[in-house]
């Protein structure tokens, strides 16, 4: 395709998707438009938004997004608005409903056809929700460590991303085909966006089975969320391939983690909407030909939902070996390389800016050492919702000039980013999400040469720890226990053998967490997911 042809399905597809917005619900549109602006502007602009178009929850139809956003099945299917752009709402918000319906015909159809067995080199089609160079995630950056290392071991590797992406987040120049480090990230993207979810999942899994078929895949390979996974079961139904379902996370636990209080989390949790999402992910877990996870901590949430454990394999977060071959810098070189000045020991991570990543910690652990006397101070790198309130926090706290948040910056500099810090501080809030899934940064600390300070978590502690098992190569500390936090940092800085054998730790847990090390068991899932393709699911009953 030329890149007029480009640019003019973008505008095309574009203009279908804000028209529907603009019907459906022009005041979402608004404030999801000022939401995605750079971190420094969006705290300035969405507050002046909301006070415009309020905050998304007043009137009709912002009683209605109130209650999606509780979990409140029950009130939209009950609602009787009068308003045409609350009833539009209403009948967007059950279409969503309707997507996490069982699909009972999914097991029954799933062994209609006996796959051909994958040979070495593989050929494998993944199928993702995002992907960089546009969205910079840990989601993204594990996908694209696959990738790089399948392609290093031989294997043809195609990637597609969810219908429409990264055009619905306004990307509006965007490629056809994005190729990042040699790997090809293709981009599905509709004539237009319909209003009707079933149809548009459709127009999805329509443009999915001709990017999987022509790309001569022997496997398909999806992530969480659902719907990426259902588009990629469907997908690999039709071209009569096996599948193969990767569990990198649990999106009803995520879902009920952003609730802003404890009372709003336990009610989420025991929403309508909550059971809906974790039903969906178990139906897909159990539907797949194979599963990967990421820690011995999912794989027995998924042996609890009914996944047999001959079906999980595990492969745990991981890091490129360049991180291990280079010199860790020295803090005080990698801020000099950054520009960055102040106080003498920085604490701090890079990460998402989310309320469940406990980051207020980091901002209170620097306030009680400075009142300690100790020259300290925070470098959060990240974006997210939690910022702006993370930014009143530290002003509150009397830390502002000894806080630094930059904001999402490039992935090559990340690492740098990293590196400035004295210690990496993984203050993760004890919900369940945290408690089962295991986040990347600690590995890439490691790696670094970066000492641990770290929730005392069930998926932190394997995470922090070697894949075949021993002591966690971290300070490992109750969350909530802020006196706690600040001693075990302070000992840290303090104490050099300590650190320097903590360092050394850590640095042989990452040595054994490579992608070179751990992608080969991907090879062994692909193998597994053809001989169960159909055997498997007929014994799902």
């Amino acid at each position: 395709m030329s890149r007029a042809a480009e640019l003019a399905r973008n505008l095309r597809f574009t203009a279908s998707f804000v028209l529907g917005a603009l019907v459906t619900d022009p005041a979402w549109l608004v404030l999801q438009a000022s939401r995605r602006l750079p971190a420094r502007l969006s705290a300035v602009v969405v507050p002046r938004v909301e006070r415009v178009v309020g905050d998304g929850t007043s009137g009709p139809a912002g009683r209605l997004r109130a209650a999606w956003a509780a979990g409140d099945v029950t009130a939209i299917r009950d609602a009787e608005p009068q308003r045409r752009t609350a009833r539009r709402v209403r009948r967007s918000l059950l279409g969503q409903v309707d997507t996490l319906a069982p699909d009972p015909a999914a097991e029954a159809a799933a062994g209609g056809t006996t796959p051909r067995a994958p040979q070495h080199p593989v050929a494998v089609h993944h199928h993702l929700t995002n992907s960089l160079p546009h969205t910079q995630s840990g989601y993204t950056l594990r996908t694209h460590a696959i990738l790089t290392a399948q392609r290093a071991a031989g294997h043809r590797v195609t990637a597609t991303t969810r219908a429409g992406y990264p055009l619905t987040i306004g990307a509006l120049g965007a490629r056809g085909t994005d190729v990042v480090d040699g790997v090809p990230y293709s981009r599905l993207v509709p004539r237009s966006l319909p209003s009707d979810p079933a149809r548009r999942a459709e127009d999805a899994t329509a443009l999915l089975v001709e990017a999987v078929r022509g790309s001569g895949a022997d496997v398909v390979h999806a992530t969480t969320p659902w719907t990426t996974g259902a588009a990629a079961r469907e997908a690999a139904r039709r071209a009569g391939l096996p599948w193969v379902y990767e569990v990198r996370g649990l999106p009803e636990e995520t879902w009920a983690a952003s609730h802003p209080t404890a009372e709003a989390r336990e009610a989420a949790t025991a929403s309508e909407r909550f059971a809906l999402i974790r039903a969906k992910e178990t139906e897909l877990a159990r539907t797949a030909d194979h599963v990967v996870t990421l820690s011995g901590t999912m794989r027995d949430e998924l042996a609890a939902r009914g996944v047999p454990t001959d079906r999980i394999t595990v492969v745990p977060n991981a890091v490129d070996e360049a991180l291990l071959d280079a010199d860790p810098f020295d803090p005080r070189a990698a801020r000099e390389r950054l520009g960055l000045t102040g106080p003498r020991y920085l604490l701090g991570t890079v990460s998402s800016v989310v309320g469940y990543e406990g980051i207020d910690t980091i901002l209170r652990t620097v306030a009680r050492l400075r009142d300690a006397g100790v020259d300290a101070g925070a470098l959060v790198v990240g974006d997210g919702v939690a910022r702006p309130r993370l930014l009143r926090l530290a002003a509150e706290l009397g830390i502002a000039e000894h806080t630094t948040m930059p904001g999402r910056v490039p992935r090559d500099v990340a690492h740098t980013y990293l590196a400035a810090l004295d210690v990496v501080l993984v203050p993760r809030r004890p919900d369940r999400v945290t408690r089962l899934v295991t986040p990347l940064k600690p590995v890439e600390a490691m790696a670094l040469g970066r000492p641990v300070v770290a929730s005392d978590l069930p998926a932190l502690r394997e995470v922090c720890s070697p894949v075949d098992g021993g002591d966690p190569a971290a300070l490992l500390v109750t969350p909530d226990d802020e006196a706690a936090w600040a001693g075990a940092v302070e000992h840290l800085l303090t104490d050099d053998d300590a650190r320097a054998a903590q360092v050394t730790a850590g640095r042989a847990v990452a040595a054994g967490r490579t992608w070179r090390e751990l992608v080969a068991r991907y090879d062994l899932a692909y193998a597994a997911a053809a001989g169960a393709a159909t055997s498997n699911r007929k014994d799902l009953g």
